[in-house]
């Protein structure tokens, strides 16, 4: 009883040192988070609900949202294909260069996305390493589509895996071992044993492994070209619309990105909650 009263004493601060604290927390969300959500909002409907939409309404502005989008299609499902075999493998077997592995599942986080688009540029552009090559079969991945899809898949990979990895180490392999023992098969384990206990983690890396594909920048830009109405993404049209001074458009267009960074927040919450609960779908 001493010893808890003596935890509950050292855990309990005085009443205006909490407030203290929540309100140095919530001036720090407000200054880096709401203020500058609230000023993209302000000036993209600074001149009107018309010039707002005339601006997404645009065609170079339509065709980099349909490019992203078309990233973020096929990057997302590719990494989370990816993204569980690897967990599965991670958390479920002991191999050789299983330590390499995570390692390497790590390597974009510790990459800048600038260096891993000058990659993509030296193995596939013109003076690359496989380029010569490309050019003769009249194939293009610098600055054309593969290549963004493919700097995009690059900084995206490991969002799914790191969030199953731990996930699945955490659960162990009783359960799936039990389930071969009773006759079923590798995909009826997977789909009936492991998928219901990881289902929310990995809805939880895809939110931000979307998010990240729609959002990036740095690779994007290295092996875009800049090529307008092709090979523009959102992040890369803002950016040019914002040079030209055309600040009604930029700021417009970046609402799109605020706006998906909103609802990827929200989602996210939500999702948290659901995992804490053990909620099902």
């Amino acid at each position: 009883m001493a010893d808890h009263t003596i935890t509950r004493g050292a855990l309990t601060e005085p009443r205006w040192v909490r407030w203290l604290l929540i309100t140095v927390a919530l001036a720090f969300l407000a200054l880096f988070l709401i203020v500058p959500l609230a000023a993209v909002f302000s000036q993209a409907l600074d001149k009107g609900l018309s010039v707002y939409f005339a601006a997404l309404h645009e065609s170079d502005t339509l065709a980099s949202i349909r490019l992203t989008l078309l990233t973020a299609l096929v990057a997302v499902p590719l990494n989370l294909v990816f993204g569980v075999m690897a967990a599965w493998a991670i958390a479920k077997f002991n191999f050789p260069g299983k330590s390499f592995l995570v390692t390497l599942i790590d390597l974009p986080f510790s990459v800048s996305p600038v260096v891993s688009g000058l990659i993509y540029v030296l193995i596939f552009g013109l003076q690359g390493w496989v380029g010569p090559w490309l050019s003769d079969h009249n194939i293009k991945i610098v600055f054309a589509v593969p290549g963004i899809i493919l700097a995009t898949i690059f900084v995206t990979f490991p969002f799914v895996a790191r969030e199953l990895i731990p996930l699945m180490e955490a659960q162990g392999k009783e359960e799936e071992e039990a389930a071969l023992v009773l006759g079923a098969t590798g995909l009826q384990t997977f789909f009936r044993v492991t998928f219901p206990n990881i289902r929310w983690g990995i809805l939880y890396g895809v939110i931000l492994c979307n998010a990240r594909a729609m959002g990036e920048f740095g690779a994007v830009s290295v092996v875009s070209g800049h090529i307008r109405g092709s090979t523009n993404t959102i992040p890369l049209q803002v950016e040019i619309l914002y040079n030209e001074y055309n600040y009604a458009a930029a700021f417009a267009v970046a609402s799109l990105l605020a706006l998906l960074a909103v609802v990827t927040l929200v989602v996210k919450s939500v999702v948290e909650w659901k995992i804490k609960t053990g909620s099902k779908f």
